[in-house]
């Protein structure tokens, strides 16, 4: 597995690629735990457009992130989901929780929506 994190604004977007697996899982909670410790992202967006292939593990830590985001006030999406695991996606329940959108921009406008009410 491969990934990459940026930032957008307040927004720590996670670039997957490959397969989230047992072997994989730990490194990318560690990567995302640093980034969440610098108190810069309020939210999370997944880029799941190359991620082909997730076990429970996987599952696993992109839950675990949702808690830890959502307990600090924010929300997490994804958007692009490989058709891979689309079926995983909601066999999981997934989509309850960390909605997927098609695109970047419609996830961002999501993430954002409800941010001038918080204040």
């Amino acid at each position: 597995m491969g990934f990459s994190t940026r930032y957008r604004g307040n927004i720590l977007v996670v670039s997957l690629s490959g397969e989230l697996d047992h072997h994989t899982a730990d490194e990318l909670r560690q990567t995302v735990e640093k980034e969440l410790d610098k108190d810069i992202a309020r939210h999370i967006l997944l880029d799941l457009s190359q991620l082909v292939f997730m076990d429970s593990s996987g599952v696993g830590v992109l839950l675990g992130r949702y808690r830890r985001i959502l307990a600090q006030g924010g929300k997490m999406a994804a958007y692009s989901l490989h058709p891979h695991l689309e079926h995983l996606y909601e066999v999981a329940a997934l989509s309850k929780v960390i909605p997927a959108f098609a695109s970047e921009n419609l996830a961002v406008n999501e993430l954002k929506k409800d941010e001038g009410l918080r204040r």
